[in-house]
This record gives C-alpha cells, structure tokens and sequence, in this order.
C-alpha cells in the first residue's frame, strides 16, 4: 500500500473492497477510449452509447471531457476519433518504461559485439512496437524507428514473445491477425506461423528469414519477467548477406544470453525456458568423434 494514502485507506478499511479498488467514472473513460481504439472507423454518439450500454447523455458528457483534454476528437460529421495528445502520451510511455533502461546496458554491449542494428520491442495487441534502436556502424536502411509498429507474424520479435505466451493468451492474439503479406516470405496462414511458433519455442529464438521486408534477416528472442511471462524482445537485424543462415545459430547465442540476463535481473530464476543454444555439430566434428568412438572400442 503507498504510504501517503495509508491512514486514508485505514479508516476506511471496513468499507474497502477486497477486489482491486476501481472509479467507475476512470473505468468507463478508459473502455470508451479503447472503444475508439479498437474500431477502423470514427463512431458516433448513437454506436458509442449502444456498444458501453450506456444513456446517451452520459456518453457525451464523457466525450466532453475527453474532448477537452484532447483525448478525444469530434470530426465535423459528430463522429469520434482518439485525440492526438494520446500520441504524445505514448511516446513518454515509451521514454519512461523502466524496461528500457533495466536493459540498455545488456542490449548496448550485444550490439557492440555482434556490430549489426538491434531492437527492443514490447508487444501491443497483435502488434509489436519498437522502444529502443541501437544502429551499427554498418547499419543498413531499414523500415524501423522508435514508436513505430510492425505485425507481429512477420518479425522476430513478435515471433518470439508469441512463441513464449501461455496457449490461451497465444491463440487469442492468433485469432485476430489478418497476416497480411509484406514480403514473398510472409506467412499468410495459421498452419505455417504455428509450426514456426512451435521451433521458435524449442530452440529459444525466432528468426524473421526476409519476411517484413526483402534482403534484411532478423533473430530475436524475448524477455521474460519473473513469472515467466514475455514482456518485451531483443532481435539483431542486418542484411541477408551478412546475416546468412549459416551465422544464424551463433548470433542466435549471444541474443538469447543477453536476454537472460535482462530477464535474470527482473527476477526470472528458472533458466530452462530460455537457454543457449548448443553449437551445430559440423561434418568435421561428428568425423572426429567417430575416429573417437573407435579408437576407444577394444579389439578382440
């Protein structure tokens, strides 16, 4: 409990509910702007009050007052539309989450490291949204800044928070995605985005193999809070030229360690859900521990 309200609340405390503590007058204020938020087109008066069940003189008076703060907007045909002080708003949203800076330190060394343009991204809806860009010193042009969003079925970061949700929280997201094509590489169905999900999943990373936009190859893996839950992503992205398939596991290392110990200092102990990724054993390799094997046999 805070202690500046902490007499207030003592007094009370007989009348206190034990669910959390709610303002009728906030709670309709928030499901109205999410309303708006929600539909593809501005409503009017008559569609906002039906949809909140509620009198159409309440309705306007909560626009009002939205209005005047600039949370809402009124179009000249009476329709309503989500104001832009909501987009100012978000972008100190974005500056302020303490996400950015309890991984900075991490996500900055792996970018010096790996020395190709990394992305911290947290999840909204069914879309991701870029919180933090760190470019290499050869980065390549890419349709990526800070506050913008992208599809979630065609990012590594999205890929991979997705991957690490609970089934029910994942195909809930699944169920409104319109998997809409961005590259020949998209995927355009629930079948294929799944059994992506599913390597995802097992391997501890997610690679975007040029589907949001042609030459570029991204690899993510997400960022876990202390219940386990994804609550944001790092990927590294670079050309495919560089980035080729055959470097994908060893960025896909320094990716996934680097998020552990983000997700490590938000209090996430159990390290079986995220682990490193074992080497690929090559040609060479499995020849030696052949020669191995049959060296140490013994003769008859």
């Amino acid at each position: 409990m805070y202690e500046g309200v902490s007499l207030i609340a003592n007094k009370s405390a007989k009348r206190a509910p034990t669910a959390a503590y709610k303002l009728q007058a906030i709670d309709r204020a928030v499901v109205l702007m999410d309303l708006l938020g929600r539909s593809d087109v501005p409503l009017n008066l008559t569609d906002i009050s039906t949809r909140l069940k509620l009198h159409k003189s309440t309705t306007q008076r909560f626009l009002r007052v939205l209005q005047a703060h600039h949370l809402v907007s009124c179009r000249t045909d009476g329709r309503y539309h989500l104001g832009l002080r909501l987009h100012d708003l978000g972008g100190r949203a974005l500056e302020q989450f303490d996400i950015r800076d309890r991984a900075l330190p991490y996500f900055r060394a792996l970018v010096e490291d790996v020395k190709e343009t990394g992305h911290l991204c947290v999840m909204r809806r069914n879309a991701i949204v870029y919180l933090d860009k760190i470019s290499s010193a050869r980065s390549v042009c890419q349709t990526s800044r800070i506050g913008l969003s992208n599809p979630i079925h065609c990012t590594s970061v999205g890929k991979a928070m997705l991957a690490f949700c609970s089934p029910d929280e994942r195909d809930a997201i699944l169920a409104t995605l319109t998997f809409e094509r961005r590259t020949a590489k998209t995927h355009l169905s629930h079948v294929s985005l799944l059994k992506d999900l599913h390597m995802t999943h097992r391997r501890g990373y997610a690679v975007d193999d040029e589907e949001i936009e042609d030459g570029v190859r991204c690899v993510g893996a997400p960022i876990l809070n202390s219940e386990g839950r994804p609550i944001a992503a790092i990927s590294l992205s670079g050309p495919s030229f560089r980035m080729t398939r055959a470097k994908l596991p060893s960025i896909a290392r320094k990716i996934i360690a680097c998020c552990a110990e983000i997700s490590h200092s938000l209090g996430y102990e159990n390290s079986h859900a995220i682990t490193a990724i074992k080497p690929p054993v090559t040609a060479a390799k499995r020849v030696q521990a052949v020669r191995r094997r049959t060296a140490s046999t013994p003769t008859a």
